[in-house]
C-alpha cells in the first residue's frame, strides 16, 4: 500500500509532458508565451516573418522575435462576410506566387445546439497581401469534395495546396487559386489528388512540410500527436506526443526561436485548468532529436 501511495505522489510531481508515449523523434528547446488572439494558424515567410490568425478572422504579422509588425483585425471584407457567411480562418500558408501572398482557409462555424456548426457547407481559399494583410480575392473549393476549409498548406515545390475533407487529404494546383478563378462569378476548383484514409486518428488542426513530408498536428482529448505523413503513399509516422490541457491548433517551420517545429497552443478545454495559462496562446518550438 505504501509502495502504491509512493508511486502516485511521484507521478503526481512529473509534468505531464513527461509521462506521454513520445518517440523521441523531436526535443522541445522554448516556450513562447503569446497573445491570445494569435489563435488559430501561424505561417512563416522566407524572410523569417510570422503571421497568425485571430480567433475568428484578424490576420497579424510579427518579426522573428514575435515582435509585431503588422495588423489587420478583419481581413474579410463586409461584402464576402455578407455573401458568403465566413466568419472562420483556419491554419494559414504563405505561398511565393503573385509577390508573396497568405492563404486563408475559410469556413463557416457557427456553433448551434443541435447543428454541425457548418452551416455554408462551401469552403474557400482567401488570398491575403503578407505586406499589407489587406484581402485580395478569393477561390471556392468544391463543395461536393469538401465542406470546409480547416487548414491549408503550399508544397515545397510551391505547385499543390494541401487540405483535409473528413478521413483524406486533399491537394488543389496552387496555379488554380488565381484571380482568374475567383469568386463569387466563377466556379469553384477541384482537388488533383486525393490521399484516401491519410488522415491521423488525433485529427488536423494545422499543417507544415519539413523537407518532403507533411507534418500535421492535432489532439484526441487531452492527447496531442505531430505525426508526418508520405504523401506518395499516405504512410504515417508519429513524429511527437504530449499531454496537455488545451486545444491544438496551428503547426510552423521555420528557424526561429531556437526550434525548426513550432506548435501554436491555445488554453480552451472544458474540464481542466489549461497546461500552459488561461489567457495566452502558447508556441512550443521543437528541434530534431538526436
Amino acid at each position: 500500500m505504501r509502495r502504491a501511495l509512493l508511486l502516485t505522489a511521484v507521478l503526481a510531481l512529473i509534468p505531464a509532458n513527461a509521462r506521454a508515449a513520445d518517440p523521441g523523434r523531436w526535443h522541445q528547446v522554448n516556450q513562447t508565451t503569446l497573445p491570445l488572439y494569435y489563435y488559430q494558424g501561424i505561417t512563416a515567410d522566407p524572410a523569417r516573418n510570422l503571421y497568425f490568425d485571430g480567433i475568428w478572422f484578424g490576420l497579424y504579422r510579427t518579426d522573428s522575435a514575435f515582435a509585431e509588425t503588422g495588423r489587420n483585425d478583419d481581413a474579410i471584407p463586409p461584402d464576402v462576410h455578407a455573401r458568403e457567411h465566413y466568419d472562420h480562418i483556419g491554419d494559414l500558408t504563405y505561398d511565393g506566387a503573385e509577390g508573396g501572398r497568405l492563404l486563408l482557409p475559410l469556413e463557416c462555424y457557427y456553433p448551434v445546439p443541435g447543428t454541425d456548426g457548418n452551416p455554408c457547407k462551401q469552403g474557400a481559399i482567401g488570398v491575403a497581401d503578407p505586406v499589407t494583410l489587406d484581402w485580395r480575392y478569393y477561390v471556392h473549393l468544391d463543395p461536393a469534395e469538401i465542406p470546409k476549409a480547416m487548414w491549408a498548406e503550399v508544397s515545397p515545390n510551391g505547385k499543390l495546396i494541401w487540405t483535409s475533407s473528413g478521413d483524406d487529404l486533399l491537394a488543389y494546383r496552387t496555379r488554380d487559386v488565381s484571380p482568374a478563378n475567383a469568386a463569387p462569378d466563377h466556379a469553384p476548383i477541384r482537388a488533383v489528388r486525393r490521399l484516401a484514409n491519410a488522415v491521423p486518428p488525433s485529427g488536423i488542426t494545422g499543417a507544415a512540410f519539413v523537407g518532403q513530408r507533411l507534418f500535421v498536428a492535432g489532439q484526441d482529448g487531452d492527447l496531442f500527436q505531430v505525426w508526418s505523413i508520405d504523401l506518395e503513399t499516405g504512410a504515417r509516422r508519429l513524429e511527437i506526443e504530449r499531454t496537455i490541457v488545451g486545444e491544438s491548433e496551428g503547426l510552423a517551420s521555420a528557424d526561429v526561436a531556437g526550434g525548426m517545429l513550432h506548435w501554436l497552443i491555445q488554453p480552451y478545454n472544458e474540464h481542466a485548468l489549461p497546461t500552459y495559462g488561461p489567457a495566452n496562446a502558447t508556441l512550443l518550438s521543437f528541434a530534431p532529436g538526436a
